[in-house]
């Protein structure tokens, strides 16, 4: 699994952080192909986002949330309609065609028709769609139909009245049947209903819900029981798909299933000579993660890329700290290449190829008011409590430990790392004039990434105290481009290999550029860490590497610095 760990060093917002790894045949390629971003690790491009407008609610569903509601969050921390066409816009100009409004209940915003109609002026957007309870439809569907609001889903757990009372804990049940008779009367084709069935509640009326799609135009779609914080789920509740099946098959054995698109979550079946249809949204029996091109904004403003995931990464505080779109999109980038591969539902997760090789990631994290550094690990999934050990630091216990080296034959080892730093114009002259604050920025932050590939095991816990017999960083100012080059070679003769101390050079020196400019602007950017070759052991890969000796480096420096 995937864990992303934010540690704030200084008590201020960040601006960006992006972490990219794509697996190919077995080994890690870092950016050698374009891909966008919101194609996770196991190819799964999410072309579906679903907005919540709100936490508010005009019912009180059992299987939604306790009597007495839920806190919510307050007004000031809810996502702006601004705010939420930015995100709309950035995420379509990413790749998303279809943007579903979601709540709470969506209708209680006042601001509802506005966020509709400037979702359907951004080019590249082809559907607008919205999940409702349907209370309020008879007065609002016909001008959010106009505004252009493309599909609704109502959410109706039951044909009874008293029935529909006692499970909302509100009325409005007959307000929520005009509200599907009034879409019908638009033109919505077809009108989706949404029934999460719990036995011992409502499992008594799956026929009832068939048979109303007789002669409706509706698509049914049968929900199984989820658990939420706060609905007190209960396995007991649960009736299966399976189980939904058999009984209207007992009824209609000739119902037969229809085509399912690529990205349906539900599986669709029709009874022969029916207007409408019926669905099965499988969430618990029969996951549909392989397929999932979902993402989900929570009202406040964080970006979920699992509906089961309990991490969330704060589009909002982004926008709000002053973002630019490319710091967004790293953003939105680091949370979607941390998906799992399927949920945490009721089954063990299973062990995937991509699992099996640990991944180097691109840290990339600029800085605004805040310094955050942010740690990616990369383990295998866990079965019950047994551990993989596949990683070399992890014990069969799942305890970390030091690799012990001794069996190994010593041999010359050698590693390569690459970095940036990308700063504005007015640090690029002082840099490039030797007029810095804080004096000759390229030179300390070389001296600073020697130092740092020589700490590296003070500073990585795991790492080994080894011996370098040489480290070479050299520091380059690309005034054209507007960004620092790093670029760092390590050489041991030893039993292990020395990438860590050349990636900590770079990472060391990096730091080093963005304490020096600091006071001038909090503009920088840090990213693209990766290592780019080793050799001496058992995986090497990458360019060969050539230390140069101090007065060829000396010599480069003076050519450098004549050419500036």
């Amino acid at each position: 699994m995937f864990r992303l760990h934010t540690i704030n060093l200084v008590k201020k917002k960040c601006r960006q952080l992006s972490i990219e790894a794509v697996q190919n045949k077995g080994k890690i390629k870092v950016n050698d192909q374009v891909e966008s971003p919101l194609t996770d690790l196991f190819g799964r491009n999410h072309t579906y986002l679903r907005i919540s407008l709100s936490e508010r609610c005009n019912l009180r569903c059992q299987y939604c949330m306790p009597e007495e509601g839920v806190k919510l969050t307050p007004n000031e921390k809810i996502l702006t309609s601004d705010e939420i066409i930015k995100i709309s816009r950035l995420f379509v100009n990413e790749g998303v065609t279809k943007i579903r409004l979601t709540g709470g209940e969506p209708t209680v915003r006042r601001d509802l028709l506005k966020i509709i109609e400037s979702l359907k002026k951004i080019e590249g957007l082809e559907t607008v769609a919205m999940t409702t309870n349907g209370l309020t439809l008879t007065r609002q569907l016909v001008a959010l139909q106009r505004a252009g609001l493309d599909i609704v889903n109502i959410s109706l757990d039951t044909l009874k009245r008293d029935k529909y009372e006692f499970i909302t804990r509100r009325k409005g049940w007959e307000r929520a049947m005009m509200g599907i008779d009034l879409a019908l009367q638009l033109g919505y084709d077809p009108v989706k209903i949404n029934c999460v069935v719990m036995k011992g509640f409502n499992d008594d009326e799956i026929l009832d819900f068939v048979n109303f799609t007789k002669d409706k135009n509706v698509d049914i779609r049968f929900i199984e029981y989820m658990p939420f914080t706060g609905n007190k789920w209960d396995l007991s509740k649960l009736v299966s798909y399976q189980d939904m099946l058999s009984v209207i098959k007992k009824q209609y054995p000739d119902l037969y299933p229809l085509e399912n698109k690529p990205n349906d979550t539900s599986k669709a079946w029709k009874v022969p000579k029916f207007l409408g249809q019926v669905g099965f949204i499988t969430s618990m029996s029969e996951h549909f993660c392989g397929s999932c091109n979902r993402l989900r904004i929570t009202a406040d403003g964080n970006l979920k890329v699992c509906l089961f995931g309990n991490t969330e990464v704060s589009l909002r505080d982004a926008i709000r700290s002053g973002c630019s779109e490319d710091d967004l999109i790293a953003l939105i980038n680091a949370a979607v290449k941390r998906k799992k591969k399927q949920h945490a539902g009721t089954k063990n997760r299973i062990l995937d190829p991509l699992h099996k090789n640990i991944i180097t990631g691109i840290l990339n994290f600029s800085f605004r008011n805040e310094l955050k550094l942010i740690i990616f690990f990369v383990s295998a999934p866990i079965f019950a409590r047994n551990y993989s050990t596949k990683l070399s630091h992890v014990t069969s216990e799942g305890k970390a430990t030091m690799v012990d080296i001794t069996p190994k034959p010593d041999s010359v080892r050698t590693a390569k790392a690459r970095g940036t730093v990308r700063i504005n114009y007015q640090t690029s002259d002082l840099i490039r004039d030797v007029t810095a604050k804080k004096g000759d920025v390229l030179t300390v932050a070389q001296l600073a990434g020697i130092m740092g590939a020589k700490k590296t095991s003070q500073l990585i816990p795991l790492c080994h105290n080894i011996a370098i017999s040489k480290v070479e960083v050299n520091v380059k100012l690309n005034y054209e481009r507007k960004h620092i080059e790093i670029e760092a070679s390590v050489r041991s003769v030893g039993k292990t290999g020395v990438e860590m101390e050349a990636l900590t050079a770079v990472s060391v020196a990096a730091l080093t550029v963005y304490d020096m400019c600091k006071s001038v602007s909090h503009d920088i950017v840090i990213g693209d860490i990766s290592l780019v070759s080793k050799s001496g052991g058992k995986s090497d890969f990458g360019e060969p590497i050539v230390l140069k000796t101090l007065e060829e480096s000396v010599k480069d420096t003076e050519i450098r610095v004549g050419a500036i």
